[in-house]
């Protein structure tokens, strides 16, 4: 691509209802950014706030599923309207200054998010003696060969099957735990909010590892990248819906499993094998040999997709060659930009003493506190008809769109409010 806009619509594109076939070739941006949101950073923020809170932060995952639904589906409609990545959008419409401040914004975010995987991996691993310095090594020089030697069609499925399993085992554990069903399903409808700013800090991770700023460019550039077009988008509804169902059933998981464990006799988490706790009910004594791989999973995933968006978002935004299905020489940028943040994130791992579980869940804090930025840009192109013509959102998606930046911006403000005055 090079970055001019696809040709825009006459007149309203005729939408392809949702059919077995066309979606299973449709499928794979919703479910694999879904998958993707439950990584290192997911796991340990959602099982922090199971241990800290119990079932109080319940209601943070009913509304950012919401959210996210929402922010996941002006993405793929932006992919499939304009037949380019986020950034690239951006360039168009804003210019090249407020694309470099949103290039800055992912790649920080980003950086933090890919610190958090192979702290995540870090962890995993050294449940089992092995050291931070050779898991991190090992990881990335997995992670770059499989990116850059693998067909892009085994990679996504890669991923389906990974997000799949670690799903799996807290769906078990959790039923196994015997939680309060009741007390969890009320907490989703009434929020039990505790005034402090450890409570607003969680509730800002809880966001901030759900809606990413690097879900929401990944989202649009892999669409892009898929040639999707106006008739698929009925199909991509359907796999963004889908993501979004399972990102969240996951995370409500988490939460339960952890609240009906190790909140329920008032542990906390400090380390792996204390969140491995959570999973007792299902494994017993080998809790933590399945804690350990589960979290080495999710952490691969993350680690194999948000590089990638990573790379995708910036060489979008300056017109640089981009994709998997390009060769080392053939997009040198977009390649070194991998191995730029696998390589720094994996050396940052191996400091000695760094406390990964605080690492991991900071950086999804970091990612809440950038979104809004994103968000802005994000519902501005949006609304924008001479861009997107019959593909922009109405009012009522707009006035959504907007009463979810102005929430997380909000809660960001209250949060940075709440650590000043506290």
């Amino acid at each position: 691509m090079t970055g001019e806009p696809a040709p825009r619509p006459s007149r309203r594109p005729r939408l392809r209802r949702p059919r077995f076939r066309g979606l299973l070739l449709v499928l794979g941006p919703g479910l694999v950014s879904g998958f993707a949101d439950n990584d290192a950073a997911g796991i340990t923020t959602y099982s922090l706030a199971g241990a800290q809170y119990g079932y109080g932060l319940m209601w943070a995952l009913l509304v950012t599923m919401i959210a996210l639904g929402f922010t996941q589906e002006v993405g793929a409609r932006l992919g499939i309207a304009t037949g380019q990545g986020l950034s690239g959008v951006i360039r168009e419409r804003f210019g090249v200054r407020w694309t470099a401040l949103a290039v800055s914004v992912v790649l920080i975010a980003n950086l933090g998010t890919t610190v958090a995987e192979f702290a995540g991996i870090a962890a995993a691993l050294s449940l089992f003696g092995v050291p931070p310095q050779v898991s991190s090594i090992a990881a990335a020089a997995l992670v770059l060969i499989v990116l850059a030697r693998s067909n892009f069609g085994r990679v996504q499925y890669g991923f389906l099957a990974i997000g799949g399993a670690v799903s799996i085992a807290y769906a078990v554990s959790a039923i196994l735990a015997k939680p309060d069903w009741g007390h969890a399903a009320t907490a989703l409808a009434v929020p039990e909010i505790t005034g402090t700013a450890a409570y607003f800090l969680t509730l800002v991770g809880v966001v901030g590892t759900t809606i990413t700023p690097w879900g929401q460019a990944f989202i649009q550039s892999y669409v892009a990248d898929k040639g999707l077009g106006p008739r698929d988008l009925a199909n991509e509804r359907v796999d963004v819906t889908l993501g979004t169902l399972i990102t969240n059933g996951v995370a409500a998981l988490i939460v339960v499993a952890c609240a009906a464990t190790i909140w329920k006799v008032g542990g906390t988490i400090t380390d792996a094998a204390d969140a491995a706790l959570a999973l007792e009910p299902l494994a017993g004594r080998s809790a933590t040999v399945i804690f350990g791989v589960g979290l080495l999973a999710a952490s691969l995933l993350g680690l194999g997709v948000v590089p990638l968006s990573s790379a995708y978002f910036a060489c979008e935004a300056f017109g640089w060659e981009r994709g998997l299905h390009w060769r080392w020489g053939q997009a040198p940028v977009f390649y070194g930009l991998l191995a730029f943040f696998v390589g720094f994130a994996a050396l940052f791992v191996i400091i000695p003493g760094l406390p990964l579980i605080q690492v991991i869940f900071l950086s999804a804090v970091l990612d809440g506190l950038l979104l809004p930025i994103i968000l802005v840009f994000v519902m501005l192109i949006a609304g924008d008809r001479k861009l997107l013509g019959d593909m922009a959102s109405g009012r009522f998606l707009l006035t959504v769109g907007w009463g979810i930046t102005f929430l997380v911006s909000a809660m960001s403000v209250v949060f940075v409010l709440a650590q000043l005055f506290t």
